[in-house]
């Protein structure tokens, strides 16, 4: 592979803030896995955001640089799988496995799309010392024939325009907006770009805890529960992010409230029957070493989260603490408290873009 600009190559990053801000170019932010895509000629390469290689997992989307891809270039852009009910990040995750008869088997079943955003390359020419503007006029006029698999994601300069999509947009599963100046030059592991991010809060019932790695003696993590319209109290996710010395507080704080498996609404009847609760002694499908038994608390305390959007009935990302609510019943925590976006195609957004066989 010869290329003007050669893997690895860790991409540009965007930096959170709390609104969009004007003067920029807008595009949806895509809830996948970042790649960068080197082609040239017959060779392709998929980067991570970390610079490893995830070429192996995609072995539909190797075909379809081929095929629809210029024959020499260096693409920016999001690995995506499509349903008819938005993205599925659960579903992409999945595609990482080491049995390639697994991985053959699901690119079958689940195929994934390309979002292209950013161009580094075109045949012999850098692009990454271009301005943005440049660059994003050049990869539309040179992915002009690509698709089905490969799409350029939508953009605008127009800020009512990008106001109305990052309401829109997240009812088909995206993640917010990336907003990106039009005069910055491509700039590796740099947080030149800003991404906007939906912000909502809920009341949940703390039922649980892990310890910290570092101490048996601190938090670790909270475990955070919503009471379904069955009365059961599903596990939503958790909150982690305290300082050392909240950490042991809060260990100190909790212990009136441990309880046994028996008493607790996690337990293992739960567990057979395939509810979707935090299990003890359950190690993490991302990584094998990863000790995931928790300590079970009575459900009787309630704490405010703040959150960006949920994946089904749990928070997508870790959700971050917001405040303690001693007035709130923590059987009033319920899902009918959380905003539900508008339902949005993303055939709407990226004609084209659509579920693929068996999905």
């Amino acid at each position: 592979m010869r290329l003007p600009v050669m893997p690895p190559v860790s991409p540009m990053l965007a930096k959170a803030v709390k609104s969009i801000p004007p003067g920029a170019s807008y595009e949806p932010k895509w809830d996948g896995f970042r790649s960068i895509c080197f082609r040239d000629d017959f060779d392709v390469e998929l980067g991570s955001r970390n610079e490893r290689p995830l070429t192996r997992y995609f072995p539909e989307l190797v075909a379809a640089v081929r095929a629809e891809l210029p024959m020499r270039c260096v693409v920016d852009g999001e690995i995506v799988i499509a349903t008819d009910d938005g993205l599925d990040f659960e579903a992409l995750q999945q595609r990482i496995h080491p049995a390639e008869s697994r991985v053959l088997m699901l690119a079958k079943k689940t195929p994934a799309s390309f979002i292209a955003f950013d161009l580094l390359a075109l045949d012999d020419e850098d692009y990454t010392s271009r301005p943005f503007s440049e660059r994003r006029a050049a990869l539309v006029d040179a992915l002009a024939g690509s698709g089905p698999s490969i799409h350029v994601t939508p953009a605008t300069t127009d800020l009512p325009t990008a106001h109305r999509w990052f309401t829109e947009f997240e009812g088909a599963g995206l993640d917010g907006l990336i907003a990106k100046p039009l005069t910055v030059t491509y700039q590796p592991d740099k947080r030149v770009m800003y991404k906007i991010k939906p912000e909502r809060t809920a009341d949940c019932v703390v039922a649980g805890y892990r310890v910290h790695k570092s101490s048996d003696e601190a938090i670790g993590s909270l475990l955070l529960g919503l009471y379904k319209d069955d009365d059961t109290l599903a596990s939503v996710g958790v909150i982690g992010a305290f300082p050392m010395a909240r950490r042991r507080e809060l260990f100190t704080e909790l212990q009136s409230l441990v309880t046994t498996f028996d008493d607790h609404p996690w337990n293992w009847a739960a567990h057979m029957s395939g509810e979707r609760t935090p299990r003890r002694n359950e190690g993490s499908r991302w990584n094998a070493g990863k000790d995931l038994s928790f300590v079970p608390l009575r459900p009787e305390r309630v704490v405010e989260v703040r959150y960006d959007h949920m994946e089904g009935e749990r928070f997508r990302h870790t959700a971050q603490f917001n405040r303690w609510r001693p007035d709130r019943d923590p059987r009033s925590c319920t899902y009918e408290q959380l905003e539900q976006p508008v339902t949005f195609s993303l055939a709407d957004i990226v004609p084209g873009l659509a579920a693929g066989p068996g999905v």
